[in-house]
């Protein structure tokens, strides 16, 4: 039985789409489920389950990928396991983050470590939720240290980070000064949006040990912080950013932040991957990379 095609199945089943799987595979989505019919047809039993919009494991599949799944892991260990004999690393490393630490750590690191990788692609998705990585396929996820999962191996990628509440001076004058994080009841927010969840997420607060979230209400809810701070620019509401976000408008006086007593510096960026007993050597080279 050839094991190409018993990764491919492994891949369909796993990701329940033939357009996915492709994608992942390099291949294209009619010769894969040709491929797949062709498997069914060696070893006599129906093992995907089709329909015009979905593509599902039959019972015999979720069998055989159980069997599959251990088996092909031991494989792809062993075959990374050999990259380390050579000069460079090379494979796909495939990486799960947000919006902001896109477009901050990896807009700013990744160039440099692929000119200095050439036989190394990293395939980046980007989106708010929460993934399983090891489900969803992904070899690592770069998230805020709190929001790594306990069962992973996470390394912290940069330094400790801040949140800062901020309106423009004019703002605080014409409306007074929040002292306590419930004093934002009386202010107009820009309040933030998780797409994963479909939840207005609230405002996170620390001081002396006591964490307190805050819900917040405002004229604009969006996943956008270069939205919510040209808004906040205008001087009509306030709103929650990355202090690297506001610093220039801060130190040049057109925002002014409130409750930094309760916004204490918090944990940064780590990246975190399951727990394997062999690291395969693009993914090390790229945590070693972005350690600094």
């Amino acid at each position: 039985m050839p094991l190409n095609d018993l990764a491919a199945f492994a891949a369909v089943a796993r990701t329940r789409s033939f357009t996915a799987a492709a994608a992942e595979l390099g291949v294209s989505p009619s010769a894969l489920s040709h491929a797949m019919r062709s498997l069914e047809e060696r070893v006599g039993v129906r093992l995907l389950a089709r329909s015009t919009r979905s593509v599902a494991p039959t019972e015999a599949g979720v069998a055989l990928l159980d069997r599959l799944g251990p088996a092909l892991t031991e494989i792809d260990a062993g075959l990374a396991g050999l990259a380390a004999y050579r000069d460079d690393p090379e494979g796909i490393v495939r990486i799960t983050t947000f919006h902001w630490i896109a477009q901050t750590l990896l807009a700013r690191g990744l160039p440099a470590f692929l000119a200095a990788h050439p036989g190394i692609t990293v395939q980046v998705t980007v989106d708010d939720k929460l993934h399983d990585i090891v489900a969803d396929g992904f070899d690592a996820g770069l998230r805020f240290g709190e929001h790594v999962e306990k069962d992973m191996i996470a390394v912290r990628v940069g330094p400790p980070l801040r949140h800062l509440v901020v309106a423009t001076p004019e703002y605080w004058d014409r409306h007074g000064r929040p002292t306590r994080p419930r004093d934002l009841r009386d202010h107009p927010c820009v309040a933030y949006h998780r797409l994963s969840s479909g939840r207005i997420a609230p405002w996170e607060f620390e001081k002396d040990g006591r964490e307190l979230r805050q819900p917040v209400e405002g004229p604009l809810i969006c996943n956008s912080a270069d939205l919510a701070l040209a808004l906040v620019r205008q001087g009509g509401c306030v709103s929650l950013h990355m202090e690297e976000d506001v610093s220039a408008d801060l130190a040049a006086g057109r925002l002014e932040a409130v409750l930094e007593d309760w916004t204490p510096p918090f944990d940064g960026i780590h990246l975190y991957h399951p727990s394997r007993r062999q690291t395969p050597p693009a993914l090390r080279a790229l945590v070693d990379f972005l350690k600094g």
